[in-house]
């Protein structure tokens, strides 16, 4: 692992992969960091030279500062790729950081030149909804405030006491019940996940930024938009399995609606919220197909 120091005293921990002249910068999701890369980067075309950062808060990132919002993890990319002295490059963001690409483009334009969306969070957002008695989702109670989001049982309070006692197996548990849901990791890598999981310290931030995020034009249920999805005008390319459990349908058409001729959806086949996982070479095909 390398590391850069921002101008806003965060260090970030990035892997790189030496390629040819075109660059792809990987930005990782919620409960993971760069190390969930590893294979699609073991895969990838080596004419592609490859990034892949740990957020702040995640892997061996700092987090000294918490963050309010998905524009402070894309303000942080953009530290990161200025840092290394990138102007032109592709972006891949999956899950959360489709979420942290999509702000991204549209704050500074004119750097990247594609962006691949995987099982990315909508231009909408992800609703963060209260807990029923019976543990389930409460669908008409939508979580307002980040003090509201750290005390819910159902599930900050629940993940975060995974991370807090350790509660390997647990973790485990929650990812075959929603994303390793037909195919798991072989084991030692599974482990190696584990342990990555295990570094976040920003849970509940993360939960609160995706529940406000909105680049829409539209009400998201909290707020109206930003409107800034209408100034994304580079291609992109969206990504998601036909069985994700936790990206919904509903989410990937929010997305395909707000970008409009600019996005091309292609749904993965027989995958979940991990295509790294269930179909790598489909995975590795149709962003190569996109980029080249």
């Amino acid at each position: 692992m390398q590391k850069i120091l921002l101008d806003n005293g965060e260090t970030i921990s990035y892997r790189e992969r030496y390629g040819g002249e075109q660059v792809i910068v990987l930005v990782h999701g919620n409960m993971t960091s760069s190390k969930h890369w590893d294979i699609l980067m073991d895969e990838l075309d080596p004419q592609y030279k490859l990034y892949a950062l740990d957020l702040r808060g995640f892997g061996e990132s700092s987090y000294h500062t918490r963050v309010q919002g998905i524009a402070d993890f894309a303000h942080d990319l953009k530290g990161f790729v200025d840092a290394l002295g990138l102007d032109s490059f592709h972006l891949v963001g999956w899950s959360t950081g489709g979420a942290i690409c999509l702000q991204f483009v549209a704050e500074y334009p004119g750097m990247c030149e594609k962006l691949v969306l995987l099982a990315s969070a909508s231009t909408r957002g992800y609703p963060f909804y209260g807990t029923n008695a019976d543990g389930t989702p409460d669908l008409e109670k939508r979580l307002k405030t980040i003090e509201e989001v750290e005390n819910d049982a159902g599930k900050t309070l629940a993940v975060q006491g995974l991370y807090d006692t350790q509660n390997r197996d647990g973790l485990k548990g929650l990812w075959n019940a929603l994303i390793y849901t037909h195919k798991q990791p072989e084991e030692t890598k599974y482990e190696l996940y584990v342990n990555d999981m295990l570094t976040q310290r920003n849970l509940a931030d993360v939960y609160h930024s995706l529940n406000q995020f909105n680049i829409s034009g539209s009400h998201n249920g909290l707020a109206m938009g930003s409107n800034q999805a209408k100034d994304i005008s580079i291609p992109v390319l969206i990504l998601r399995g036909d069985r994700d459990y936790v990206v919904s349908e509903q989410m990937t058409q929010e997305i395909v609606e707000d970008l409009g001729a600019n996005a091309t959806y292609i749904p993965l086949i027989n995958s979940g919220h991990s295509p790294l996982i269930d179909d790598l070479p489909q995975l590795t095909q149709r962003i190569e197909e996109f980029l080249e």
